[in-house]
């Protein structure tokens, strides 16, 4: 059998990765949107290196669409077999998906109006909501720990990795030639003792293992400083400064993390008196999935429930749905906090609160998660001092800020945990993917010395021999 590495190889987005049985059989293990790639973008996510109809299963690791964005273009070039995924992941892949479809639709209408008024021909969108919804038929739930024969030749189960809702590792058993070959592919691994969810589960030992890279070279900030910071941010910029505090945040875990630590800081007595918004259709679908499936929080979140029923909501908050109030909050005068998508400030609504905001320094920008190098949230990060936002230059004046505790990837101390359960002798090869180059090689030297002697690290469409 082969692999080969369609997406997600020295980047961190666009993951797809494709087994090949020596029979011709094709499994597709997640199947993502590129996403802040800069000129790039639109030729990665156009052409996926493989032929669609020929692929025979996908086995999808979590919701998120730089895993998922690009199974409706999949099933729209002729993919008919199944996904497989966990129950959760079915409920917040049909939501994100779905989003997706409508943001293609929109984008390419606006890039038709520019091609028409350069006399060119119109160009389709990457899929269709159509496509989006077929998708949802292609489902197939399958819960943590269940061995799921695929076929005579395949079998594969879930173990929670705790990134976000639904999130797993892949456990594959795979039977060829009389041999039976183990591979795990992570999928993306969170940390352990998360505020909400559980920690990662410990998974069987792997003849194979594809693991992601995200924070391969960092440590993150202790998360018990996450609440101490929001409320430091929001007392100087919203009651100190009388200015907004405009929030990039992901729809999916991001969102509902922040609105869980401000519940945390109410029930303490310490949340500033200000207006709160979260200013999104998406993650206030969102919010709603991942209350239904409580099962799924960690213990001190299930005991703090028996006290506070509602840990993501709290006095003052607002859930903003229609485009005309979403454009009133730019009008609107005085101190507020806008939690907003996408966390990279790449996409919707954050676009037009931070180009109505940034040029005024009472206010300021909180950056709470990885954002993608060529993205506006990361050109942000870097101290810019002038962006272009909608095809205009606009001067930095805002403040901009970032909170380092806040993110759903583990880093390289929660990444080597992960891999603990592992007897590195057996490991006959460990792929890091989901990563930037500089920040594997430094994790690679990392796993070497803890006794994994063959890491390698994939380049773009690069196969290998298992």
């Amino acid at each position: 059998m082969k692999i080969t590495f369609h997406g997600a190889a020295q980047t961190v987005t666009g993951s797809k990765h494709l087994i090949q049985l020596d029979n011709g059989k094709k499994i597709l293990l997640d199947c993502g949107l590129f996403q802040g790639m800069g000129d790039q973008t639109l030729e990665l996510n156009t052409h996926f290196g493989f032929t669609s109809s020929e692929i025979d299963y996908v086995i999808l690791s979590h919701a998120h669409i730089d895993h998922s964005g690009l199974l409706p273009k999949l099933v729209k070039e002729g993919f008919q077999g199944s996904i497989f995924c966990t129950p959760a992941t079915v409920d917040l892949a049909q939501a994100l998906l779905q989003d997706s479809a409508h943001i293609q639709e929109a984008d390419i209408t606006f890039v038709n109006k520019r091609r028409a008024a350069q006399h060119l021909p119109p160009i389709q969108p990457l899929y269709s909501m159509a496509d989006a919804l077929e998708v949802s038929e292609r489902f197939v739930e399958v819960p943590y720990g269940q061995i799921h024969q695929i076929d005579e030749q395949v079998s594969f189960h879930f173990t929670d990795t705790g990134h976000i809702l639904g999130s797993a590792a892949i456990n594959l058993k795979i039977q060829e030639k009389g041999k039976e070959t183990t591979l795990t592919f992570s999928g993306d691994v969170g940390r352990y003792r998360d505020v909400i969810l559980r920690s990662p589960e410990i998974f069987p030992q792997a003849d194979y293992i594809l693991l992601e890279s995200t924070y391969g070279n960092s440590l993150h900030e202790n998360f018990s400083n996450t609440d101490d910071a929001l409320y430091d941010f929001i007392q100087e910029t919203c009651i100190e400064n009388q200015g907004k505090l405009i929030i990039p945040a992901f729809s999916v875990g991001r969102t509902q993390e922040i609105l869980f630590a401000l519940n945390k800081l109410e029930v303490q007595g310490r949340l500033p008196d200000v207006e709160y918004y979260v200013d999104s259709p998406l993650s206030t679908k969102i919010t709603e999935i991942i209350k239904q499936h409580s099962d799924l929080y960690n213990d001190r979140v299930l005991e703090l429930m028996k006290a506070d029923k509602y840990p993501f909501d709290f006095k003052g908050l607002k859930f903003i749905t229609k485009v005309e109030d979403s454009k009133m909050l730019n009008n609107k005068k005085g101190p507020m906090v806008i939690i907003s998508a996408s966390g990279m400030a790449e996409a919707g609504r954050i676009k037009h609160h931070i180009a109505n905001n940034i040029d005024n320094p009472r206010n300021r920008i909180l950056m709470v998660g990885y954002c993608e190098p060529h993205s506006l949230g990361a050109r942000l990060m870097r101290g810019e001092k002038e962006v272009r936002i909608f095809r205009q230059e606009y001067q930095v004046k805002a403040q901009v800020s970032s909170i380092r505790s806040m993110s759903a990837h583990g880093d390289y101390e929660d990444l080597c945990q992960f891999l603990s359960c592992q007897n590195p002798s057996a490991v006959k090869k460990l792929f890091l993917v989901h990563g930037e180059p500089d920040v594997q090689e430094d994790f690679k030297v990392r796993l070497e010395r803890k006794g994994f002697t063959e890491v390698c690290i994939p380049a773009m469409h690069q196969t290998f021999q298992l």
